[in-house]
């Protein structure tokens, strides 16, 4: 079967003429053949990943207002890492973390650009297949450009494309290629509607109700899709699933039902040190501004859609999970859950992510062992700290395949089954500029302190998480943590100064004013000609 049919039983035969989609328990869409138990040696492996999910919009995590049953239902039964994060936090940089297993300086990208056209040398789809599973992805991969597979057998993508090629209401047209297979789904089961009819943008901050039937939306899509490959699925093989949802990532827009979720309910207010005074006013008059200090109303409803759309994911997850029970699938398959990066929120009077701050770094992350696997009960907390690079080595230690020694990730099987003995002290956290030439940083976090050096102006701030998780206190100019902080920074130097003199010089963290978006490590690298 190829990509294209593929496409065809998992997108646009989903909806006949407008018709209502059936629900997951509705027996005529079930499977003929009878629910059997997997016969692989090794276990299915199931990758959920949501794109700008916070680490405390989840149940699991200690927010009494979010609803997410089948995400706290993956905790209840599995492992949660409290302490996760993401070392770039915003798309293509943790994207090529998930992909490569490296931090990244060794994948080379070190703030927001387009993810390498070259391979590198260990690609995640790549060496899983090698270890004998057939892999798929459905839903967002932000891989340039979109149709490169990156080792998967299968990519089935939602990258909303048109965003970048729409212009005052109207879409621009766009060339086949350039389109990703939701919205071409999309313009098959309404070829006269818009998709951004909602009126949002890409990274607005207000919330609006998706204007369609919310079978049309792209979380429905993509969990309608991959509930489809589930129950069809009968190769010898076990499979590789990676299941990415594009929310909730701005736009805030679920279905009407899930913004009335959320319409009395008692939501966090954003909150802000007083540090972060700086960036009080608006940093345009746009919606998709980075940093303003909103009123409580304003924000209230950016996270009225946001929260929305996190439990619009949560149900999608619900409807995989059936599915996988009702193939008699569910305890041979290893599930993960976890985000990209977080979502501000207006925290700090900041929006959107790229920062060293928690709502921005901090990511859930959720691992259900298949039964065989010998974790240990379920319901374990883990509190060492936890990155993206270590899903990759994750991925081929539950298959049983060797995990290339060059990687900077760590298996967090290795880590449940040694109790963290061996496991690293902290991660390392950064971003390149983005937005403004001051959104510049390095940092490091062992989930209790965190340590951040801003590279524009040599600024330092310190945080003690475990009594500040908010960040409001700023301990860097007080006297009394002085060696603390000098410990934190003694850290940072050691972490860069493989790097070179235009990062550390004479024991020094040298102040950066200039953007370096790559590496040399980053595939078909080349350094820039000075005339």
């Amino acid at each position: 079967m190829n990509r294209r049919d593929f496409i065809a039983f998992g997108g646009s035969t989903l909806l006949q003429t407008g018709a209502t989609l059936p629900s997951i328990t509705d027996p005529t869409i079930l499977l003929a053949a009878a629910p059997r138990a997997s016969e692989h040696s090794s276990p299915n492996i199931l990758m959920i990943m949501a794109d700008q999910l916070r680490m405390d919009c989840v149940g699991a995590y200690g927010n009494k207002a979010i609803r997410t049953p089948n995400l706290d239902r993956i905790a209840r039964e599995g492992i949660r890492f409290q302490n996760a994060y993401t070392c770039t936090p915003s798309c293509t940089p943790a994207r090529s973390a998930l992909m490569t297993g490296l931090g990244p300086w060794k994948h080379g990208m070190l703030g927001m650009t387009n993810m390498a056209t070259n391979p590198y040398p260990v690609e995640k789809a790549a060496a899983m297949a090698a270890a004998g599973y057939y892999t798929i992805s459905i839903g967002k991969n932000h891989y340039y450009p979109i149709t490169n597979p990156h080792g998967y057998h299968h990519l089935i993508s939602d990258e909303h494309c048109s965003y970048w090629f729409h212009n005052d209401g109207e879409a621009k047209a766009q060339s086949a290629e350039e389109r990703c297979d939701y919205e071409s789904w999309f313009w098959s089961q309404v070829p006269d509607k818009d998709p951004h009819a909602t009126g949002l943008g890409w990274n607005d901050q207000p919330s609006k109700p998706f204007v369609y039937p919310e079978e049309l939306h792209a979380t429905h899509w993509t969990g309608t899709t991959a509930v489809r490959f589930l129950q069809q699925y009968e190769r010898k093989e076990p499979f590789f699933l990676k299941v990415s949802f594009i929310r909730p990532h701005s736009p805030y827009d679920p279905p009407e039902r899930f913004l009335k979720m959320y319409e009395d309910a008692a939501l966090p207010e954003a909150q802000a040190g007083g540090w972060a005074s700086r960036y009080e006013p608006r940093s345009s008059n746009r919606d998709d501004l980075w940093h303003g200090k909103l009123s409580k109303e304003e924000i209230r409803r950016s996270r009225q859609g946001y929260y929305g759309s996190v439990s619009f994911v949560d149900e999608q997850v619900g409807r995989i999970l059936v599915a996988l029970e009702q193939r008699n699938m569910l305890d041979d398959t290893l599930i993960v859950f976890f985000s990209d990066h977080g979502d501000m929120l207006g925290d700090q009077n900041l929006w959107r992510k790229t920062y060293a701050y928690e709502p921005s770094a901090h990511i859930p992350l959720l691992l259900r062992p298949a039964a065989r696997m010998g974790l240990g009960r379920p319901g374990q907390v883990v509190e060492n700290p936890v990155e993206i690079r270590d899903l990759l080595p994750t991925f081929l230690d539950a298959a049983g395949a060797p995990i290339p020694p060059n990687l900077d990730g760590k298996s967090l099987l290795h880590l449940v089954r040694s109790g963290g003995d061996d496991w690293r002290r902290y991660i390392d956290l950064e971003h390149n500029v983005c937005y403004n030439v001051t959104n510049h940083w390095n940092a490091l976090t062992d989930g209790k302190w965190k340590y951040i050096f801003h590279a524009f102006n040599g600024e330092e701030q310190l945080f003690d998480l475990q009594h500040d998780p908010r960040e409001l206190i700023d301990l860097a100019p007080e006297q009394t943590h002085g060696e603390i902080l000098g410990a934190w920074r003694e850290r940072l130097i050691e972490h860069l100064k493989e790097r070179g003199e235009d990062w550390v010089r004479d024991g020094k963290l040298l102040v950066r004013k200039q953007s370096m978006m790559l590496s040399p490590n980053f595939p078909g690298y080349e350094p820039l000609k000075v005339e």
